[in-house]
């Protein structure tokens, strides 16, 4: 027996041609060619399939999950086992794009081992291409080099790192001052001499992401970090403008763009559907497609009348006659 729904009751995407997933190579090829990288969060299948009919470059699993799918107000509550969920469901999705997933909090801090066994449960168990993990601690430099030797791409991530907030005093823009600006670069270029195949810059001003940039001969993603970045990343659900309510108004970023304000949409369809099923209009004849012939249907209610069901019977009977009279 097929586990593939009848296409009489179901219906999904249309199977598309493959192309080749992007690979490091056809990454580093856009980066010489001067060409900007795309790069985009998703968290579960629906996601993954609009970025890949996108044509986005790179999709990444964030730990962001924990707050825009989770409902959490930091990203530290997520596990490896909850992201790998999410993995999972972007990797059957999300076809073309190179796969990222971030190493969540908790699991590569420890030791260089640990940080290993993350990522290589992060691409064997959840189909990834390969890691990202946040920070240039000396600790984590030596884990992004013990990653990358174990045979896995990794990317880093300086600037306003959301896991570090308990050291950060919270979600707080990083560079603003000659210290922490240099900080930025030399962590940045610490990054890249460990292995790292590109850098996401999160929340720094322009002229350090642009001088950053200059030093490196790796990529760049910019989030926050304005347009001298060799790419850019922003979160689904911010771009689209899914969740409009007071905690998500809280918690999106000033630098986020909405593109779309699907949230609206999907409150106006969630009230009129209510609205339909309370006042009895919805589902009409239209969307009640399945048939039963007159005869059989008239069978029926003599079968149920013989087993005693006779309310059954005349509720079935009744039924016809409505459908009949909508026709």
């Amino acid at each position: 027996m097929s586990n593939v729904p009848e296409n009489t009751v179901y219906s999904g995407p249309t199977p598309q041609t493959l192309n080749q997933r992007t690979t490091l190579t056809q990454l580093r090829q856009k980066y010489r060619n001067s060409k900007p990288i795309t790069m985009v969060t998703a968290y579960d299948y629906p996601s993954a399939v609009h970025i890949d009919m996108a044509a986005i470059d790179i999709c990444l699993v964030g730990d962001s999950g924990a707050m825009v799918v989770h409902g959490h107000d930091t990203t530290l509550p997520i596990t490896v086992d909850e992201m790998l969920v999410h993995c999972r469901a972007v990797a059957r999705g999300a076809k073309n794009p190179m796969l990222v997933g971030d190493l969540p909090f908790g699991s590569y801090e420890s030791s260089s081992n640990q940080a290993v066994d993350t990522a290589v449960r992060i691409l064997k168990e959840g189909g990834m291409d390969a890691i990202k993990l946040e920070g240039g601690s000396p600790s984590r430099i030596v884990a992004a080099k013990a990653i990358v030797e174990a045979g896995i791409a990794v990317m880093g991530h300086v600037g306003l790192t959301p896991q570090a907030i308990s050291v950060l005093g919270g979600f707080r823009p990083q560079g603003r001052n000659i210290s922490s600006a240099v900080k930025v670069v030399e962590t940045a270029l610490a990054l890249q001499e460990a292995g790292c195949f590109s850098v996401v810059l999160e929340c720094v001003p322009p002229p350090v992401a642009a001088a950053a940039t200059a030093a490196l001969q790796i990529p760049t993603i910019g989030i926050g970090a304005g347009p001298f970045c060799s790419g850019q990343v922003l979160v689904y659900h911010d771009l689209l403008g899914m969740l409009q309510h007071p905690h998500h108004a809280k918690v999106t970023p000033k630098f986020c763009k909405q593109y779309a304000r699907i949230g609206d949409v999907i409150n106006k369809a969630l009230l009129e559907y209510k609205e339909e099923v309370t006042n009895g209009s919805f589902p009409d004849a239209r969307h009640s497609p399945y048939k039963i012939s007159e005869a059989d249907a008239e069978g029926f209610s003599n079968e149920l009348q013989k087993l005693g069901f006779d309310e059954a019977a005349s509720a079935a009977a009744e039924a016809v006659q409505k459908l009949n009279a909508t026709k």
